[in-house]
């Protein structure tokens, strides 16, 4: 056996075949049908009105709670009066206070007319 040694050839043809051939792809610019910018629009104005409901919605809610809190500010301001004219009553009809506007007025305490009355 001979000992022979060849060197290997590269198979040129072989490797060009295995470069990727580029292609060349082009992208057409999608185009939005009839349809779909119906849908769009028709999107794009409920989202529009949402919004604008959103808005109005807490205008009036504002507009509202103004109006509950100036009530409650005038009721406030109510019971301090009827707390004040119920303390007056209070006063104005304490038994001394009636005894001393009766002997002013000339009127004398009769026994035999006085009825007691149990609540």
């Amino acid at each position: 056996m001979s000992n022979v040694a060849y060197q290997v050839k590269p198979n040129t043809q072989h490797e060009q075949q295995k470069q990727p051939v580029r292609k060349v792809v082009k992208k057409s610019k999608r185009k939005i049908s009839v349809g779909e910018k119906f849908v769009y629009t028709g999107t794009l104005a409920l989202m529009l009105f949402g919004a604008v409901q959103m808005i109005s919605n807490q205008a009036t809610l504002y507009s509202t709670n103004a109006e509950v809190q100036a009530l409650e500010s005038n009721i406030q301001k109510q019971e301090t009066k009827n707390n004040e004219l119920k303390l007056q009553v209070t006063e104005l009809s304490a038994y001394e206070r009636i005894w001393a506007k009766a002997k002013e007025l000339g009127l004398s305490l009769n026994e035999n007319n006085v009825k007691v009355v149990k609540n």
